[in-house]
């Protein structure tokens, strides 16, 4: 690929972004779609990459830039629905697709579990960014935020267990469970100890820009020195990002003068940067379709025709799954709230016990209703990971054209089904989210009074006020006394007045 297409496909996903959200509509499917058709137009060049640079160079950033807005807080107190899905789901759903993809095409032997893998994380990072729009119940956002950032890193590290059984690298499946976890902890370690240096060196540097690129620089080398000694890179990009974010904003004792400015670059800086990839991604996947499909129509085994039927079959099972899993995980919860319920109603010495010790395990405070379930089970397109990974597979895998153009009809079938109608879903479910809401406004107001309490700039120091300010609803998420996610779009505003502070002339008298 020359530096004259790349520019082009950029250009091209500017302008299509544009109508697109002007109409609504969601910018990847319409882009991947053009794409393929572009594909078909004569003198169109077949785009070809090293099957290592899109998952080294695209995919870290863009989970550290999703990560970046999630909540910990949230996090911890969904855990058991984050991990169920994002873990356990991911496994399940790999394993069912795989032994489907197996069956109806013989011929990729092993590597129909590469292509489970594949085709079994959701992302669901782009309909979250959209949850105030679409009507989404907060937990529902909570849920399917962190679920989004696991099954990344469940699937990809798969993803690198099956490529391996299937190139000779791995020796058996059990072997590559015992990876899995090893991958897994020594991933967070590794992101772990990126954010603690990653914290003492930036407010050391005193330049939002050097700031920035600092920052920038994370996602590849956590991602890269986590792979080099074979862990899993997607879980050192979350840790690193969820510690530096959190505590950037946060915990007082990484406070610093000036960080007000890094903070404000970088809010402008991620989504410009994400849209650039992804634009990219969702381009060169579709620009491949012709090229894919010439390849499969002049090869006997799987062949066209059977690679399509396959990949519709596997569009179906996808989606009925998740459905089905979800509601049997969700409703597992139920019973068993259900069954405690009934044991605290009788017995009084149970009851005791339970009220004192409370919730455990990271549980929700309440279980997900039905029509949460529905609701988390529909919200299951697959997207930039799945494409991501099919167009790393390196060449020597089996079936490498099949998979690829499964990994993007499964992809635009999700969009087209599932992505275009969770809104009418969500209409239809009626949530009602008006304690949600007044519970949102108090906490706005608790916030607002915490400000009030600091009070403003004291003489002589004009930005002493807004340090102070940010300190004060720091305490307050460590005192449990404020929401994370309040507090961190309070913060946003006291940077936004404090470079408005530092941009506008004086007032005269």
């Amino acid at each position: 690929m020359d530096s004259v297409q790349l520019l082009l496909i950029i250009g091209a996903g500017i302008a299509v972004s544009a109508v697109a959200r002007k109409r609504d509509l969601e910018p990847g499917m319409i882009i991947v779609v053009l794409a393929a058709a572009a594909s078909f137009l004569p003198g169109v060049p077949r785009l070809e990459l090293d099957s290592e640079f899109i998952l080294a160079v695209v995919v870290p950033p863009l989970l550290y830039s999703a990560t970046r807005g999630a909540s910990l807080a949230a996090f911890g107190a969904n855990l058991r629905a984050i991990v169920t899905l994002g873990v356990l789901l991911v496994l399940l759903t790999a394993g069912v697709l795989g032994l489907v993809a197996a069956w109806l095409l013989p011929s990729l032997g092993a590597a129909a579990f590469v292509l489970g893998s594949v085709l079994a994380p959701p992302d669901t990072i782009t309909t979250v960014s959209h949850g105030d729009e679409i009507g989404l119940p907060k937990r529902v956002t909570s849920i399917l935020t962190g679920e989004s950032l696991v099954n990344d890193a469940t699937a990809l590290t798969l993803f690198s267990i099956a490529v391996g059984v299937v190139g000779g690298e791995q020796a058996s499946w059990g072997h590559g469970g015992l990876q899995l976890l090893r991958n897994a902890v020594v991933g967070i370690v590794i992101g772990a100890v990126f954010a603690v240096a990653t914290l003492w060196v930036r407010k050391r540097l005193g330049n939002p820009t050097l700031e920035t690129a600092l920052v920038l620089l994370v996602p590849f080398t956590a991602f890269l020195v986590a792979e080099h000694v074979h862990a899993s890179g997607i879980l050192a990009v979350v840790a690193a990002a969820f510690l530096i974010s959190v505590n950037l904003t946060l915990d007082p004792r990484h406070q610093y003068p000036g960080a007000y400015r890094t903070r404000l670059q970088e809010a402008a800086f991620w989504p410009v940067l994400d849209f650039v990839l992804e634009t990219f991604v969702f381009a060169y996947i579709g620009l491949q379709l012709r090229f894919v499909l010439a390849d499969l129509a002049g090869s006997a085994d799987p062949g066209l025709i059977r690679t399509l039927v396959a990949a519709g079959v596997l569009l179906l099972v996808a989606i009925v799954f998740r459905l089905a899993a979800v509601y049997l995980l969700f409703g597992r919860w139920t019973l068993r709230e259900w069954m405690i319920q009934r044991r605290v109603a009788r017995d009084a010495s149970f009851r005791a016990e339970y009220e004192r010790r409370g919730r455990r395990g990271g549980a929700p405070s309440t279980v997900p209703t039905q029509r949460e379930a529905l609701l988390v089970g529909w919200i299951g397109m697959r997207g930039i990971l799945t494409l991501a990974a099919a167009g790393s597979i390196p060449p020597r895998v089996p079936g490498r054209d099949a998979i690829l153009a499964i990994a993007l009809f499964v992809t635009l079938g999700t969009l087209l089904l599932q992505g275009t109608t969770i809104g009418w879903l969500t209409r239809r479910l009626r949530f009602d989210l008006s304690a949600e809401r007044a519970q949102e406004r108090e906490m706005r107001g608790r916030g607002q009074r915490i400000v009030e309490e600091v009070g403003h700039e004291p003489a002589g120091d004009p930005d002493a006020g807004f340090e102070a300010q940010r300190l004060a609803l720091g305490r307050a998420v460590m005192e449990r006394r404020l929401t994370e996610e309040i507090a961190r779009a309070m913060i946003d505003e006291i940077d936004l007045r404090q470079a408005a502070r530092h941009t506008l002339p004086p007032a005269r008298a």
